[in-house]
């Protein structure tokens, strides 16, 4: 397939001499230090040279590197579950807005009891909720970041995830409330 100069130069290509060629802002790499970016792994590996970390000028070479960047992922997924966690109590701190609906239930030997249910919500125009939606959206860029952390395929920071998210859940999510109606009567 031929293109014209015009449809060349409306896709970004320079056009020499019927050599169609890479666009402008892209030139391939032929040196060793520049070969990670030509290609990611699709495999699990332990490594620590040429490893991307989320950005282009984070690129682990060292084992010293590699530990740090373990201990800092590490850290992130902890990070991560206690935000979860923190989230979920200033939740319920937060919330102000509580109704009582009553609903009738079959009871033994053909009565009718009344069951009562607590309904409890936040006000959208309030300093609570502003905070957790600036709080959501931290949650969601470091879950993003972690998945894309994981996606390197890199052994050793696959296990800093994993080992970051455990703990953190296990440090952090004993302290979960969890309300009990002793009067619910289906179990």
């Amino acid at each position: 397939m031929r293109m014209n100069h015009m449809e060349m130069h409306h896709m970004g290509m320079n056009h020499t001499d019927d050599n169609i060629t890479m666009p402008p802002h892209q030139h391939p790499t032929t040196s060793a230090s520049h070969s990670h970016e030509m290609m990611m792994p699709m495999t699990f590996y332990f490594g620590f040279k040429n490893v991307d970390l989320l950005f282009s000028s984070l690129v682990i070479n060292t084992p010293g590197e590699m530990a740090g960047a373990f201990v800092a992922v590490f850290l992130l997924a902890m990070f991560y579950e206690g935000l979860k966690i923190a989230r979920e109590g200033l939740l319920r701190k937060s919330q102000v807005s509580i109704r009582y609906n009553s609903m009738p239930v079959p009871g033994p030997n053909g009565t009718i009891l009344m069951e009562t249910h607590k309904t409890v919500g936040q006000q959208m125009l309030s300093f609570p909720h502003l905070l957790q939606t600036v709080l959501h959206i931290i949650q969601v860029v470091i879950s993003y970041f972690l998945m894309l952390i994981f996606m390197t395929y890199n052994g050793y920071l696959c296990i800093a995830v994993a080992a970051g998210a455990g703990t953190g859940y296990f440090l952090f999510s004993w302290k979960k409330a969890v309300v009990v109606d002793i009067t619910e009567h289906c179990h």
